[in-house]
């Protein structure tokens, strides 16, 4: 038979199937396994604001006709929480969904992006299906970001500076000197991106977001946010971005499809604003949970870094697949990192009490 040449981008070559991880329900049919602790993609386990519910039930009448793609009644309560104008934001099915339109809105091939590393894998993947050149900054040898380095990079003429803070996986941040430190430096013809997907949780002393920047830097800046972690709403798909310039933003919203969030995903960001008290519950969960798992999981002789996300990363030792798996037969679900470098490396989330529990007692048995 006649070979024939790939009909894909040769870019698609270098990325890699996202880790999704499985599903509860696919580990509830092991054998054995009688509770799922699902642990692997850092959603809020105690679920949205009660009024979400109500909401969505409110809409279901809505559903035959197409929602507003801009959004407008969302955007206007987020322009009141934030204190800006809504034509300084823009909305995504997710926050990972405004990475891809950043992506195809500002890069061209050969552009040079720079992150840090090890990251959320989509950071590298849209930059590199735009054929451009991801430069990574790994962490410092006691797994701190590597300030210096970074500086060094971003100062250099790149088209986009893009990382997490805090970072994921690792749970690390910038303090807010550092932070300052590294907006300063960018070169004037990058456009940054901070995704801070995670703000909520870190918010409080030793953390700044790049919001409060907003005004006076004097570059291209996005800072993205999103309705999946904190807000509980992962399972309905709905970010949004702030930016500081309204070429920016046009350019956002021309790269992103027309009615890239769905009606039922607006209503429920919409209701979930009005009660933010969910999100200090969540907040505050977390804050009691994750230095006592942390503290369990060095009782067993392994490495943790320190974290301000709902999550900690730790250092098994030994192949993380392998103890993923053996974690899977304990009803438990966290995620193994896959980057080069980290394959002794895991994630977990932190979830309800008796979860932790679930994951501690399993992690102690596997290993």
């Amino acid at each position: 038979m006649t070979a024939h040449p790939s009909f894909l981008r040769p870019e698609t070559a270098a990325l890699a199937p996202y880790n999704a991880g499985l599903s509860a329900e696919d580990v509830a049919r092991r054998p054995g396994v009688t509770r799922v602790a699902k642990l692997g993609s850092n959603e809020n386990p105690l679920g949205p604001a009660p009024g979400v519910r109500q909401a969505l039930l409110a809409a279901l009448s809505h559903v035959a006709i197409y929602p507003d793609p801009a959004g407008r009644a969302l955007l206007a309560k987020l322009a009141s929480r934030h204190g800006i104008t809504a034509d300084r934001l823009v909305l995504g099915n997710g926050s990972e969904d405004l990475l891809a339109v950043l992506a195809r809105a500002v890069l061209r091939p050969g552009d040079k992006v720079v992150t840090l590393y090890p990251s959320f894998p989509l950071h590298e993947d849209y930059a590199l299906l735009m054929g451009a050149e991801v430069v990574r900054i790994g962490l410092t040898a006691d797994g701190g970001i590597n300030v210096d380095a970074l500086v060094a990079a971003v100062a250099q003429p790149v088209r986009l500076v893009l990382f997490a803070n805090p970072m994921n996986p690792t749970g690390v941040w910038l303090s807010p000197a550092d932070l300052d430190r590294v907006l300063d430096a960018v070169h004037p013809e990058a456009v940054t991106c901070l995704d801070e997907a995670y703000h909520e949780y870190a918010e409080g002393p030793g953390y700044a977001s790049a919001e409060a920047r907003l005004a006076t830097h004097g570059r291209p800046l996005l800072i993205l946010r999103t309705f999946s972690k904190a807000w509980g709403l992962a399972g309905l798909r709905v970010g949004y971005g702030l930016t500081n310039t309204p070429e920016l933003k046009r350019g956002l919203d021309l790269a992103r499809t027309p009615f890239n969030v769905n009606l039922m995903a607006q209503v429920a960001a919409e209701a979930a604003l009005a009660d933010p008290q969910s999100v200090a519950e969540a907040a505050a969960l977390v804050a009691r949970e994750r230095p006592r798992v942390q503290a369990a999981i060095e009782a067993l002789g392994l490495r943790v870094l320190p974290s301000k996300g709902n999550f900690l990363f730790f250092d098994a030792g030994r192949p993380s697949v392998a103890l993923a798996e053996a974690l899977l037969d304990k009803g438990v679900i966290i995620k193994p990192w896959k980057q080069p470098g980290y394959d002794t490396w895991l994630r977990v989330s932190i979830g309800l009490e008796a979860d932790n529990d679930q994951f501690l007692a399993g992690l102690k048995a596997a290993l």
